[in-house]
């Protein structure tokens, strides 16, 4: 019963936690703002019967970790230290996939696999996550706006264009349009393509 009690608390500072966190906006070397679970999050027993499990709500616990896990990573990059930063996100990444072998449709999980995976330079399984994300939830904006910024990362600027397309076209002005268009802009000023390139698209 004791460890019941100690699970609950636990659950629910780690869920306090990501409550406050959810409204930060990420962007770049972060995940995006929505990745934090919150409709989707596992609730808590009522009245201190046993807490729901099932699929999903394993999955939504393993996502939760993984999501603490990154943002402590981001905080060991700010401060200089790749090499614990590297052991987070494999931590997450690890998590990440216990979530999408226990809910293969869980489309949030699949889309930050694609971020940790692109953390840790496995840009194969990055791609690979990105597209599920996307088979499972085509109009899923976070997932265009970071497969937008990995089609960059690997000198491809006509497929991140394609995905600025898209989420100007699902969603015009929003964030994740606005974050990718100007890490385009970058991306074209620094190979002094953005004339040409404005031109074309």
């Amino acid at each position: 019963m004791r460890t019941r009690s100690i699970l609950a608390v636990s659950v629910m500072v780690a869920l306090a936690a990501l409550s406050a966190r959810a409204g930060f906006t990420m962007s770049g070397d972060k995940p995006p703002k929505s990745e934090a679970p919150a409709s989707s999050s596992p609730s808590l027993p009522a009245g201190g019967q046993e807490q729901a499990s099932g699929t999903r709500q394993d999955a939504e616990r393993k996502y939760a970790l993984a999501y603490d896990e990154i943002a402590k990573a981001k905080k060991d990059l700010d401060a200089g230290k790749a090499r614990n930063a590297e052991k987070k996100f494999q931590r997450a990444l690890e998590r990440l996939r216990d979530a999408v072998t226990l809910d293969s449709t869980y489309h949030e999980a699949w889309n930050l696999v694609g971020y940790t995976s692109r953390k840790l330079g496995d840009y194969d399984r990055a791609f690979a996550a990105y597209e599920k994300c996307l088979s499972i939830k085509s109009d899923y904006a976070p997932a265009r706006e970071y497969l937008g910024e990995a089609r960059l990362e690997k000198n491809d600027p006509a497929g991140a264009h394609e995905q600025l397309a898209m989420l100007e076209k699902l969603n015009p002005g929003s964030d994740e349009s606005k974050a990718l268009r100007a890490a385009l802009n970058a991306y074209e000023v620094a190979h002094g393509t953005a004339a040409a390139d404005s031109a074309a698209h």
